[in-house]
């Protein structure tokens, strides 16, 4: 089983019901242990539009990374997610932050998220229920990423996840 850390974000239609849908179907992809508290935020790259809800939750899988990139791209398209501009709004986005201390460079999947520490949307969420855990790459935790991050966008708690 590998451990694993996944991004969730809405900003269209009932945002908080998308992210309860998303992590619905996930469970048959991953044994989800932990999940965060759902985090209001601004949008980021595209800033005309809706705000999001954030959540990053942590799980096992038997899945390999591509196959779980797989299924999490299926999801977001079963959840009505269209191609449409890159950082625009959303009825889902999935992202695969961690898988165990990989390291997976490529187009298609990069492990760890190529920006994963640059955004306050999924560190903050992140830190919260993985603090301790380090970048397999940057070798500082997230606790210590967070605290270290020039992104001082909007993130604010919107609820406890139930």
């Amino acid at each position: 089983m590998a451990h694993v850390y996944l991004a969730l974000g809405s900003n269209l239609g009932n945002r908080l019901q998308n992210l309860r849908d998303a992590v619905q179907r996930l469970q048959a992809h991953v044994r989800v242990t932990n999940v965060s508290a759902v985090y209001d935020t601004e949008p980021w790259g595209v800033v005309s539009q809706p705000r999001f809800l954030n959540i990053v939750l942590e799980g096992e899988t038997e899945l390999a990374p591509h196959a779980l990139l797989d299924s999490v791209k299926s999801i977001e398209r079963a959840m009505g997610r269209t191609e449409g501009v890159r950082y625009g709004p959303r009825v889902i986005d999935i992202d695969i932050l961690l898988y165990d201390n990989a390291r997976i460079p490529g187009e298609v999947l990069e492990i760890p998220h190529p920006r994963l520490h640059e955004r306050r949307f999924v560190l903050q969420p992140l830190a919260e229920i993985a603090s301790e855990v380090a970048h397999p790459v940057l070798g500082k935790t997230m606790r210590e990423l967070l605290a270290q991050l020039a992104d001082d966008s909007d993130v604010h708690l919107f609820a406890p996840w139930t």
